[in-house]
């Protein structure tokens, strides 16, 4: 499986961007997907994740009402809408795919809101 993220940029405080995460190879592999972020000297950290279905969700408590994370299975293709940003969104976001046997990542998409 591999994953491409896209949609990453400069934003101002209080504005959105929406990440892309493209899979391909072994999508049959898929289950659950999430997007994981990493700031300069931090360790990453969970931002939401979705199952397969896309029924159940789940976020970390600092993008919780300002992030939606979805997914089109028709496109293995997973979104993150993110709103209101705030410079301490600032991070690489990460894509991440879990398989039976294996967790895949993607090599990151910059994200940098200025305040």
């Amino acid at each position: 499986v591999q994953l491409v993220e896209s949609g990453g940029g400069l934003v101002q405080a209080g504005g959105s961007l929406r990440l892309s995460c493209v899979a391909s190879g072994n999508t049959f592999e898929i289950s659950a997907m999430a997007w994981y972020r990493q700031a300069p000297g931090e360790e990453r950290e969970l931002v939401a994740a979705i199952t397969n279905g896309g029924s159940y969700t789940k976020y970390v408590d600092s993008v919780q009402g300002r992030f939606i994370i979805s997914r089109d299975n028709a496109k293995n293709t997973m979104y993150l809408q993110m709103n209101s940003l705030k410079p301490e969104d600032t991070a690489v976001y990460y894509c991440n795919a879990a398989a039976p046997t294996a967790r895949y990542w993607g090599q990151g998409t910059q994200v940098t809101v200025s305040s």
